[in-house]
């Protein structure tokens, strides 16, 4: 099992979160659809040779996103981070996999 974490701006939310669902994500024992989701604010410089969703090169940039996080079972973890790539607007979204341990 692993934690998927992913940071999504305000307007790609559901979207997201559909791709990593649909990819099999989120599922827990008798229940699909399960994450974690708390909004914050992200921040970050885009440099030359970037082509940012949101801001311009070497100009600092905030934007309310969300901090998802959602099981995954080993099985659908290639699958999920594919469709986490494939559905987020940003170029290079910020997100990551922690193997999950149960002893």
């Amino acid at each position: 099992m692993y934690k998927l974490t992913v940071f999504i701006p305000d307007e790609a939310l559901e979207q997201v979160k559909s791709a990593l669902f649909a990819a099999g994500a989120g599922s827990i024992g008798d229940y699909e659809q399960c994450c974690w989701q708390v909004q914050g604010t992200g921040q970050f410089m885009p440099l030359a040779g970037s082509a940012p969703h949101i801001g311009k090169q070497d100009s600092l940039e905030t934007v309310d996103e969300w901090r998802v996080e959602m099981v995954v079972d080993d099985a659908f973890i290639t699958a999920a981070v594919i469709a986490l790539k494939e559905a987020h607007p940003y170029e290079t979204p910020a997100y990551d996999v922690i193997k999950v341990l149960d002893f």
